[in-house]
């Protein structure tokens, strides 16, 4: 089994360390923990590993099922990659709608044969048809990140209806990554919600702003769900103790407060950037999320020399489109705090203008 190196991740690890602002990050701001109790007594395993039974009951609840449909992880990306894990190897195909997170084609890839399916720029529209001309009777797994990241495209309900529809045609299963969705005012129910043939993913990371509690989950059905469990056991064995109280108080009381912070700065934010691509002449597909794909400006070689240039500089990073597979764009997180975000911005269009 080989797994490609993780091109987004050793950008950041070559540039973000020394650089003054990272106006590539992909989620919103961070809470700071004095708002919550860090008191959690013994710091032992949680058991049982899967969570606790009346949290994961709790969780559940959401997703209108029972708390044996539900796994607690370290994060989206231990319960992606368990899902992964659990039901592809080299005899089995999954379909992955790109551009994404290369963690959600890569870790197939690893494990088994992967069709990608390109959304169309400067829309970002996803082709239902393509999907279905891509599935086969190994396929099971389609795989969405909804909405997109780094695009911010949200796929409406009808497409991802018509994305479980050619699952269940082929005994697949819809894996959706969601963990923007809350940061939308009026989000799409989760996958694992609308059918028995979707998988959840998400976790504290991105709407919450809470990524230090390592703290997320998947939802599906009972057989996925056991089997990750499995792997689990081989991985982290079980979520994070503190992780695991920080979440009971971010989804219980403080949960309305917290979402309605994080959305109200995500739109404001927006619209900084909008300014920002309407005075520079660029283009994008206003994003929900917190992520934006932006056209590189004409004169440079590439998005790695538009950003690299521009880290140097300006010490600003940027993420480049060619490590999303998109080399005429570059994205920008603006999910972090407004002051932040404005001098950022102010140095990239000083830095467009000193070069073109």
């Amino acid at each position: 089994m080989n797994i490609k190196d993780f091109e987004l991740e050793r950008w950041f690890a070559r540039y973000e360390h020394e650089a003054e602002i990272m106006l590539a990050e992909s989620g919103i701001r961070s809470l700071d923990a004095s708002r919550f109790d860090l008191n959690v007594g013994e710091m032992g395993y949680v058991i049982p590993t899967n969570g606790d039974p009346d949290f994961r009951e709790e969780i559940a609840g959401r997703y209108g099922r029972s708390k044996d449909e539900i796994l607690f992880t370290c994060g989206t990306q231990e319960a992606n990659f368990l899902v992964f894990i659990s039901l592809l190897d080299k005899e089995e195909h999954a379909v992955v709608i790109t551009p994404t997170y290369q963690a959600l084609y890569s870790v197939p890839e690893a494990f088994g044969n992967v069709t990608r399916v390109s959304l169309y720029p400067p829309d970002w529209e996803l082709s239902v048809e393509k999907v279905k001309e891509a599935v086969n009777e190994k396929t099971k797994l389609i795989v969405l990140n909804n909405p997109n990241n780094p695009t911010g495209r949200y796929h409406s309900l009808n497409k991802v209806k018509a994305l479980l529809d050619i699952a269940e045609d082929v005994d697949a299963y819809l894996l959706c990554d969601e963990v923007y969705r809350l940061l939308v005012e009026d989000p799409l129910p989760p996958v694992a919600k609308i059918s028995d043939r979707g998988i959840s993913t998400t976790s504290l990371t991105k709407a919450y702003g809470i990524a230090g509690a390592r703290f997320g989950w998947v939802c599906g059905p009972k057989e996925v769900v056991d089997k990750a469990w499995v792997w689990k056991d081989y991985t982290t064995i079980s979520p994070t103790k503190i992780g695991q109280h920080i979440a009971k108080q971010a989804l219980g009381d403080m949960e309305e407060e917290i979402l309605r912070e994080n959305r109200e700065l995500a739109g404001k934010n927006r619209e900084i950037v909008q300014e920002f691509v309407d005075r520079t002449g660029l283009d994008w597909y206003k994003p929900f999320g917190v992520n934006g794909f932006i056209t590189i400006p004409d004169g440079f070689s590439s998005s790695v020399d538009f950003c690299k240039g521009f880290v140097k500089e300006y010490g600003v990073v940027l993420a480049p489109g060619e490590v999303f597979g998109y080399d005429g764009y570059f994205r920008i997180g603006f999910g972090l705090p407004t002051t932040e975000l404005k001098e950022g911005v102010s140095r990239l269009e000083k830095y467009i203008s000193d070069k073109v």
